[in-house]
């Protein structure tokens, strides 16, 4: 197909019609509730609308994603031809279909779906499809390949497709089941190096050993799974944090906390060396490895993410943590930190903003509000550079 399906709607009134209604793809609702943009900064481009107020927008000049009235927003397909195939075979009005049907048993949720639409509001809905379809040139796939689109659309809506609203930088919802935690994303090398490891993979030690972030990752992995028989590989890790020197301060502290869970005498000199002396015996060390573990949050896996340049992934983290953080001075002050440690000063001064007002003294006020100033001043120059961010936020 030489042109694509947007350009084809927009120069044939007549398939556009069709895709307004009943297919709810209208272009003359191109237009959203509330100024919006996404996170990463890609472009976007209204380019429909739903008669519920819901939009369907065009990012970075290919993937669509619907935007709801109701403050959630996902990818629906990788191009506007797969999304409006979507709409068009699996119609709103289908609301049976589900993934995990068989072929046969998505043919019969839309027959009912249809049947009932047909009698409704649609009595002419197979020539309808059967134009819109032919005229923009959609492929008739199965409808098993629709739902699996759909779904991988909807799955890889994070990190690059987060909207935002451009007034409060507060982010819009995406469903719970699409929404893959942080500590699942940075943690899957480490869980893959641990098994390579575990299998008894010829060298699988010293790739390990050799990278700092995956050394972590493979530590904080064995530290999730524990199992007996790591204990070799930990003191492996350990041993070579220490020669490392200052290197591996992260990685030797975790493995000096994982090796001392167990408890063993013989590892006492390496720990007292790891932990500059803070363990001395077997049973200190167990109450020390104890009190290690209870230091670990999820700015833990926010801190690994940045450090395995993951930082996409992190930025969604900490915006989706400050919408739902309340009046908590602690809490917003390290989302501050860490958006800024992350370059995104617009949201750092969004926590710094909310942090100063929770402030007691004149004196306490006027050091929040010297950090709020200076994220205030580093915004409005990413805004002169021609990035994305609001001032409206900072008002």
């Amino acid at each position: 197909m030489t042109e694509s399906a947007l350009e084809i709607l927009r120069t044939r009134p007549d398939l556009a019609e069709l895709a307004a209604f009943p297919f709810n793809f209208d272009l003359d609702r191109a237009y959203h509730v509330e100024e919006v943009h996404l996170a990463s900064g890609a472009s976007l481009e209204a380019i429909a609308g739903d008669d519920t107020g819901g939009t369907y927008f065009l990012c970075g000049g290919r993937e669509v994603l619907h935007a709801s009235s109701d403050g959630y927003a996902s990818l629906v397909a990788g191009s506007v031809a797969e999304a409006l195939e979507i709409l068009i075979r699996l119609p709103w009005w289908c609301e049976d279909v589900s993934a995990g049907m068989t072929e046969e048993e998505l043919h019969a949720a839309v027959r009912e779906g249809d049947e009932e639409a047909r009698s409704e509001f649609a009595p002419h809905l197979d020539a309808q499809r059967a134009t819109l379809l032919h005229g923009l040139g959609l492929p008739d796939r199965p409808l098993t390949e629709l739902v699996a689109l759909d779904e991988a659309a909807t799955a890889n809506t994070e990190p690059d497709h987060l909207l935002l609203n451009s007034a409060e930088l507060c982010a819009y919802q995406l469903e719970e089941p699409y929404r893959q935690p942080l500590r699942d994303i940075v943690l899957g090398p480490g869980r893959a190096a641990l098994e390579r490891a575990r299998s008894g993979a010829p060298d699988a030690w010293e790739p390990i050993a050799e990278d700092v972030v995956l050394c972590e990752g493979v530590l904080r992995a064995a530290g999730e799974d524990r199992q007996a028989r790591d204990l070799p590989l930990l003191r492996f890790l350990l041993e070579r944090a220490c020669a490392g020197g200052e290197r591996w301060p992260e990685g030797r502290r975790l493995a000096a906390a994982l090796v001392a869970a167990y408890g063993q005498e013989a590892d006492v000199p390496l720990l007292g060396e790891a932990t500059a002396g803070q363990v001395t015996h077997s049973t200190r060390a167990v109450g020390w490895a104890r009190a290690e573990a209870a230091e670990q949050d999820e700015f833990t896996w926010i801190e690994l993410a940045r450090r395995q340049g993951r930082t996409e992934n992190a930025r969604v983290a900490l915006i989706r943590m400050l919408d739902d953080t309340g009046p908590q001075a602690d809490r917003l002050r390290r989302l501050s930190r860490a958006l800024e440690r992350l370059g995104d000063h617009a949201q750092a001064a969004r926590a710094q903003s909310h942090l100063v007002s929770l402030q007691d003294t004149d004196e306490d006020r006027a050091a929040e509000a010297h950090i709020l100033a200076r994220l205030e001043r580093l915004t409005r120059s990413a805004a002169v550079r021609g990035e994305r961010v609001s001032l409206r936020a900072l008002e």
